[in-house]
């Protein structure tokens, strides 16, 4: 078994450049030119976000997106559109909309990154409530296990209507990472995910808040990790049990 994964990139999609500069972290708003037009108005905001952090990953990493296999994690997937068809459902009078339909799965985005890459490796989407970025680690953990080489991981969700479960949705943020079996010209290591004895008052209270806001910011302390370069244990969600990682430097040989 593996002692570790190999990060070659990460990038960060987010809206509000207000939460970045707060974290004093670098990424994008969403780039619409990476996704042809006549494609892009079929897309709502949490797939064009996960498409931006994932494009800018992926080129980081001088990835081939064709043949990439990938695991797109989201609490919340196309919560948005969802909703508005659950709304549309009651009235007998409203016919549904075939593209809403359409767009209303949860693979919704790994469906569009296939077709907009021309991708036939496999995508898998998941979703496991406050868990779901650790556990979009942990399958792309298992999948290296069973193939070596690389792995799209990208966690995101978008603004949620607010009437459903607040805070959560109240801020729109995604992040992608290529991960990896080799360690050369990678920016760091992270051990698989495990049940730790952290509790829920060690951990940051700006990061706490925001996440609760903002379910895919379980990513921000690996960002961080990475961006400082600080060898640390990297909680990877908010609420028991808190599962972390190790994160780790490599030597200068092997860094990007």
């Amino acid at each position: 078994m593996m002692n570790q994964l190999f990060i070659k990139s990460a990038a960060v999609c987010c809206p509000d450049s207000e939460i970045l500069a707060a974290f004093n972290l670098q990424g994008s708003d969403i780039d619409k030119s990476l996704i042809p037009a006549g494609m892009r108005r079929r897309t709502s905001e949490t797939t064009r976000m996960a498409i931006t952090a994932a494009i800018h990953a992926c080129a980081q990493a001088g990835s081939d997106t064709q043949n990439l296999a990938s695991v797109f994690a989201s609490l919340g997937g196309e919560i948005q559109v969802t909703d508005a068809l659950c709304r549309l459902l009651p009235d007998d009078n409203e016919l549904l909309s075939p593209t809403q339909f359409h767009n209303s799965v949860h693979n919704t985005t790994a469906g569009y990154w296939g077709i907009l890459n021309k991708c036939q490796a496999p995508a898998t989407a998941i979703a496991a409530a406050d868990d779901t970025f650790a556990m979009g680690l942990i399958e792309v953990w298992a999948q290296l296990q069973q193939s070596s080489g690389e792995r799209l991981l990208v966690c995101y969700d978008e603004l949620w209507p607010q009437y459903l479960a607040p805070p959560i949705g109240q801020t729109a943020f995604a992040c992608a990472f290529v991960l990896s079996t080799e360690a050369d010209q990678s920016l760091g290591a992270i051990t698989l995910p495990q049940i730790s004895q952290q509790y829920k008052q060690d951990l940051q209270a700006e990061w706490l808040k925001l996440t609760e806001a903002a379910p895919a910011a379980a990513v921000i302390p690996l960002l961080l990790a990475l961006q400082n370069k600080q060898p640390r244990i990297v909680p990877l969600n908010i609420k028991a049990p808190i599962w972390t990682s190790q994160f780790e430097v490599l030597p200068a040989d092997l860094q990007k």
